[in-house]
C-alpha cells in the first residue's frame, strides 16, 4: 500500500499537473476510440501498450478476456459492452489476449482450477476454445506451443461471442464498427492481429486489412 499511497502523491505533484487542462476537459464527458477487452493480468497496460492518453480507451478487463455470451449472464461485461456502443458509439472493439496467460492455463489443466470455483465457473465461457484445442490440434503437444495457441483461438472465440450482443450485431449489420483479434507478447512488446484473408495472426504491421474488418451488410429493402 505505501508503493501506491507514494504513487499517488507522485502523479499529483507532476504527471497531474503537466496535463491539467487534459483532465478538466475529461470533466465534460468521454469520446473513447476503441472499446478495449482484455484480460486482467496485472502485466497487462491497456493505455501504456497503445500509448493512449486518459479518455481514450474505454477499458474492459475480464480473467482470460472472456466475453459471456449476451444473456448466459447479466453482469458487468454486458453492460460495459451495451454502454459503449450504445451510449459512446465506439466505432472499433479489439479483443486482446496475451502471452503466459494463466486463464487459458487453467482451461488447458482444469485441477489447477479445481480449488477455485468462481473461476472454474467462469472458464466455461471459454469451453468452445478449450474443445476447438483438445480435437483438432492433438498432434500439438509441446506445452508452450500450445498455451500460445489456445490464446489465439480464444481471442476467435470471443469475438464470436461479441457478435452475441444484441448492440455489436446491430452496429456491425449497418457497418459502424469493427471488431479486432489481438494477441499481446509482453516479453517481447510484440503485437498480434488476426488477419482473416490468410486466417491467422501476423505482425501488426503484416495486416493487410488492419482497418477494413469483414462485416456483415443490411440486405437492400
Amino acid at each position: 500500500m505505501q508503493k501506491l499511497v507514494e504513487g499517488i502523491h507522485q502523479f499529483q505533484a507532476t504527471s497531474f499537473s503537466q496535463q491539467q487542462k487534459l483532465f478538466e476537459t475529461l470533466a465534460e464527458g468521454q469520446h473513447p476510440l476503441a472499446l478495449f477487452i482484455t484480460c486482467s493480468d496485472s502485466r497487462i497496460d491497456p493505455n501504456q501498450l497503445t500509448q493512449t492518453k486518459p479518455g481514450e480507451l474505454f477499458i474492459l478487463r475480464t480473467a482470460g478476456n472472456i466475453v459471456p455470451p449476451y444473456g448466459s449472464v447479466f453482469a458487468g461485461e454486458a453492460a460495459t459492452i451495451e454502454y459503449a456502443v450504445t451510449a459512446l458509439n465506439i466505432r472499433d472493439i479489439i479483443v486482446c489476449g496475451h502471452s503466459h496467460c494463466g486463464a487459458m492455463g487453467g482451461l488447458l489443466k482444469p485441477e489447477a482450477v479445481e480449488s477455485m470455483p468462481a473461476v472454474k465457473s467462469y472458464l466455461k465461457f471459454a469451453e468452445s476454445t478449450r474443445r476447438i484445442v483438445e480435437e483438432n490440434y492433438k498432434h500439438l503437444t509441446d506445452p508452450a506451443k500450445r498455451l500460445t495457441l489456445t490464446v489465439e483461438e480464444n481471442v476467435l472465440v470471443q469475438l464470436e461471442s461479441l457478435r452475441t450482443h444484441p448492440s455489436v450485431a446491430a452496429a456491425l449489420s449497418r457497418g459502424d464498427l469493427k471488431l479486432h483479434g489481438w494477441v499481446y507478447k509482453f516479453e517481447t512488446g510484440e503485437v498480434f492481429t488476426y488477419d482473416p484473408s490468410k486466417n491467422e495472426f501476423v505482425g501488426l504491421g503484416e495486416a493487410t486489412n488492419l482497418l477494413a474488418e469483414e462485416s456483415r451488410s443490411l440486405p437492400p429493402i
